[in-house]
């Protein structure tokens, strides 16, 4: 809710993991009463309910939760070193925080089915061939490269950084002919809004916008 705050980057702790999935030997004494009970790994989708754009920033391991954690954020950039893969198939058990849902939608039905059923890591190369990540970057330079582009965005108008997250939210959830309303009913909201006359304005000036985020 900070309002000074316009874009959120998460990574690692150093290179070598963005997060290497859940804890096993936690998990391995869990039985189904209390996994269903405590509706286990329900508050990880918390984190595509903020509203304001999240940027991930993967370098090293990204297995299992971490895979999936990448995949509820807005934008996944990788360094050169990245792993990806959903390896709960090798514990007897299946992607439990969004892997089988979110993966298809980003690299289609073919690929997620074998990344899912086999267990098999790709790389940040392979990643971003499928769709999967939208950079690559030197490993050394991937944090500095997604502060930069986390910075380029909150310098934007906020209500519209906010309701285009929105809108292509949306777009993953609703037929196209909903998407479309829904995209018209928001862009003709940014109408009501300082940001979109000192945006139009500038452009017109040839200078750079001073948005205040009204």
């Amino acid at each position: 809710e900070d309002k000074d705050i316009g874009c959120l980057v998460i990574t690692g702790s150093g290179t070598r993991a963005f997060a290497a999935g859940a804890d096993i030997e936690e998990m391995r004494g869990r039985d189904f009463p209390r996994a269903y009970q405590t509706n286990m790994f329900a508050q990880w989708h918390k984190i595509t309910k903020i509203s304001k754009p999240i940027i991930a920033a993967v370098n090293g391991y990204a297995l299992g939760g971490g895979c999936e954690l990448a995949m509820m954020c807005d934008i996944i950039l990788a360094g050169e070193n990245a792993k990806f893969a959903q390896p709960e198939i090798n514990l007897g058990v299946i992607p439990g925080a969004g892997g089988t849902q979110r993966l298809i939608k980003c690299i289609g039905k073919s690929r997620a089915m074998e990344m899912i059923l086999t267990g098999d890591m790709i790389d940040a190369e392979t990643a971003s061939s499928y769709g999967l990540v939208s950079r690559v970057y030197p490993t050394e330079e991937l944090v500095e490269e997604a502060i930069g582009m986390g910075l380029k965005i909150a310098s934007k108008g906020r209500m519209a950084s906010l309701m285009a997250k929105e809108c292509v939210n949306v777009s993953m959830e609703v037929s196209l002919e909903e998407g479309l309303r829904f995209e018209r009913r928001m862009f003709h909201g940014l109408f009501a809004t300082k940001d979109q006359k000192e945006g139009m304005s500038a452009f017109l000036e040839k200078r750079k916008p001073n948005f205040t985020n009204d």
